[in-house]
């Protein structure tokens, strides 16, 4: 299935179409498609109403410096805050990142959405994209808040996604804009980068978004796009069951597959479930060249992905709410 992004604040009339589209399982927010709460809210409801049901809506509501809605939500700090309150307070600083993710996926689901793509357990080494969306730099460290993050995500009743597998951390480019080459063995990524996946896999994780990144020592494509990451080490070493998601296929990084075609055919071939388009102006092609493919139903995907959504009013009211937004404050 493609995860598509829309132009703009309204729906187009031919975005009406692609929500009908048997390829089309679900639809990504960005700032671009926000102007205020009562806004978004609108527009939600005009997909969900276009799309029918079985329809993913999503958002990267990361906080810091990846935080797509703003007025009308809590400002929420960077992971690397509790990362550095963890050298003073452990403790506190993995309840606070709990608390963090309870507060974030709580707003997002109150406001209509299935999923903010969220947590981002990349190692805090000096990534360009990465940056102060990471934790800490130590593995065991960034293994206890993934698994801290999930828990307070799934008491919010939000699915969470681990991103970028095996690790984005530790490499300098942004694959936004450059290619991405890792030379470590697959020994030294297991003990590494790959070692808060398995917190979070082990806290129950219902979704993987792979990097872009090239592991050459482990196999000759990016992550994304290799049956050796995705079908043997992620589904058969880590024992993963849940949503394999592609990051986006506009970036930079992921076109060493070709056009948009190949690039999507190569993350379905490779295992992947769910493929995000996110520049509007790729989704005309990425519909219109992955309408021959046997897809996973939408029905498939939601049931695994989506879930409940509170009253906007009753949560903010809600005690659990204040005392989270009173942890992050």
């Amino acid at each position: 299935m493609l995860m598509i992004g829309l132009a703009g604040k309204e729906l187009l009339p031919e975005e009406r179409g692609f929500l009908k589209s048997p390829a089309v399982g679900g639809v990504i927010l960005f700032t671009r498609n926000f102007e205020s709460r009562e806004q978004v809210t609108r527009l939600i409801a005009e997909i969900r109403a276009e799309a029918g049901p079985g329809f993913l809506i999503a958002v990267d509501q990361e906080g810091g410096p990846v935080q797509r809605f703003r007025p009308g939500f809590t400002a929420l700090p960077p992971l690397s805050v509790f990362g550095a309150r963890y050298e003073l307070d452990p403790a506190k600083a993995l309840a606070d990142a709990e608390q963090h993710a309870f507060l974030m996926a709580s707003e997002m689901l109150a406001l209509g959405l299935d999923l903010s793509f969220a947590p981002c357990i990349d190692l805090k080494r000096g990534n360009r994209a990465i940056g102060e969306r990471a934790f800490h730099n130590d593995p065991a460290i960034v293994a206890a808040f993934a698994a801290a993050y999930v828990r307070g995500m799934h008491r919010a009743g939000m699915a969470a996604t681990i991103k970028h597998f095996p690790g984005h951390g530790s490499v300098l480019e942004d694959t936004h804009f450059d290619a991405a080459i890792d030379p470590r063995s697959l020994d030294e990524i297991l003990k590494q980068d790959l070692y808060p996946f398995t917190a979070g896999i082990a806290q129950g994780a219902e979704a993987v978004m792979m990097a872009h990144v090239s592991y050459p020592a482990v196999a000759p494509e990016p992550a994304g796009y290799s049956p050796r990451w995705i079908k043997e080490i992620l589904r058969e070493q880590f024992r993963f069951l849940g949503v394999v998601i592609s990051d986006d296929i506009g970036m930079a990084a992921a076109e060493s597959a070709g056009g948009i075609k190949a690039r999507i055919d190569a993350h379905l071939d490779a295992g992947c479930d769910l493929v995000l388009v996110c520049p509007a102006a790729l989704v005309a092609e990425a519909v219109r060249v992955t309408t021959d493919r046997a897809l996973k139903s939408r029905s498939d995907l939601a049931s695994l992905l989506a879930r409940r959504q509170p009253e906007w009013d009753a949560l903010t009211a809600s005690a659990d709410y204040l005392a989270a937004q009173a942890a992050i404050a």
